[in-house]
C-alpha cells in the first residue's frame, strides 16, 4: 500500500468568519486562527458579514455584538431566520447575564466575554467544530484510493507520494463529494481564503499536480474533468 505524506503546518480546511469592528483585535484574532491552520475571512460590520455568509458556507462565525450598520443580535437573528445553522461564538465586552441569555436564545452556540484568553477562544472554536464534524466519515474511499482524515494518510498502490497541503485539501474535498461534479469556484471557495489573489488557472494547475501523484502509473484513473463544469473523483465502471 502507498502512504501519502502531507505537510500538516500548511493544511487549510476549516473556514471561519470573524466579525469585529476593532481593527487591532480583528487582526490579532485572524492571525491567531490562521496560525492554527484555519482559513479566515473578516468583516467589520453586520451588513458586510451577511453579504459574506450569503456567498460562502462557513464552518464557524466569531461575532462581536457591538458592530455598526447591523448590530450582532440583528445579524444573528437574520442568520437563523434564513435557516443557516453555522455555529456562532459571540465574543463581546457585554458581560450582562440577560444579554448572554438573549444571545443564546436567539441561536448563538457559545458566548465569551472580553477580555479573553486566546487559548480559551481556540478551545471553544474547536469544541464548536467538533459538534458539527463528529458524524463525518474519517476514512474516505474511492476505488483503491483511501484517505484517513484522522491520521492524514492517503493510500494507493505500492509507492510513496508526498502531497502539499493544498493538494491534500482538494483531494479530501473531492473524496467527500465523490461522484459529484465540483466547479472551479466551489473548489476555490473551499480551499483558499476569500480575499486570496489567485490566477485564473490555479485550480487546473493543482488538479494536474494531483493527477500526476494519484493517477499516474495506475490503469484506472480516478480524477476526471467534466468539460465546461468542473471536476469529479469516481471509479469508472
Amino acid at each position: 500500500m502507498a502512504c501519502v505524506r502531507i505537510f500538516l503546518e500548511e493544511v487549510i480546511k476549516i473556514r471561519i468568519l470573524v466579525v469585529e469592528d476593532e481593527p487591532s483585535l480583528l487582526k490579532a484574532i485572524a492571525k491567531r486562527l490562521q496560525e492554527e491552520g484555519y482559513a479566515v475571512d473578516s468583516a467589520t460590520d453586520g451588513e458586510s458579514a451577511m453579504s459574506l455568509v450569503e456567498m460562502i458556507e462557513y464552518d464557524c462565525i466569531i461575532l462581536d455584538l457591538m458592530i455598526p450598520v447591523m448590530d450582532g443580535m440583528t445579524f444573528l437573528k437574520r442568520l437563523r431566520d434564513e435557516g443557516k445553522a453555522t455555529p456562532v461564538l459571540i465574543l463581546t465586552a457585554i458581560g450582562d447575564v440577560s444579554v448572554k441569555v438573549k444571545g443564546l436564545d436567539m441561536g448563538a452556540d457559545d458566548y465569551l466575554t472580553k477580555p479573553f484568553s486566546f487559548d480559551e477562544l481556540l478551545a471553544r472554536v474547536r469544541a464548536l467544530l467538533r459538534r458539527t464534524t463528529e458524524n463525518r466519515e474519517t476514512v474516505l474511499r474511492v476505488g483503491d484510493l483511501v484517505l484517513d482524515t484522522s491520521k492524514k494518510v492517503v493510500m494507493r498502490g505500492g509507492r510513496v507520494i508526498e502531497l502539499t497541503a493544498k493538494e491534500y485539501a482538494i483531494l479530501e474535498y473531492l473524496m467527500r463529494n465523490k461522484g459529484q461534479v465540483l466547479t472551479k469556484l466551489q473548489i476555490l471557495d473551499h480551499v483558499w481564503n476569500y480575499d486570496f489573489e489567485y490566477s485564473s488557472n490555479i485550480v487546473e494547475v493543482y488538479i494536474r499536480y494531483l493527477r500526476r501523484k494519484i493517477d499516474d502509473g495506475f490503469e484506472k484513473k480516478l480524477i476526471h474533468t467534466v468539460r465546461g463544469i468542473g471536476y469529479t473523483i469516481r471509479e469508472q465502471p
